[in-house]
């Protein structure tokens, strides 16, 4: 019985200190706090895909009219690169164009 009691007394000794969360050692703690102004894009499209293949699409056609042989050729790529990177900066500019900022507070705690 004495067995018993030992370890039922010690067990209930030793659960609180597990239980516990480490304390910092020897350091003050202190919260800092700092306005970040937080950039929201209106458009979910991020990379410019759509505005990309649009424009590569309507380069290769518009290069394919130009040329022959293996002329046609270059002209067919040449135009879908050109268009493709025509279409991404378009799209990117109408992206900018409903893009805003919020400000945001945002704390997280240091130790001295």
């Amino acid at each position: 019985m004495n067995k018993s009691l030992l370890l039922v007394a010690s067990l209930a000794l030793a659960v609180p200190a597990l239980t516990m969360a480490p304390v910092q050692a020897q350091g003050r703690h202190r919260e800092v706090c700092e306005n970040v102004q937080v950039k929201h894009n209106g458009s979910k499209d991020d990379h410019r895909i759509i505005g990309t293949g649009v424009g590569a699409v309507a380069g290769g056609l518009l290069g394919h009219q130009v040329g022959g042989g293996k002329g046609k050729t270059l002209a067919t790529v040449g135009g879908a690169v050109a268009g493709g990177y025509v279409g991404n900066r378009v799209q990117k500019n109408a992206q900018d164009k409903k893009t805003y900022y919020t400000t945001e507070r945002r704390c997280h705690d240091v130790y001295d």
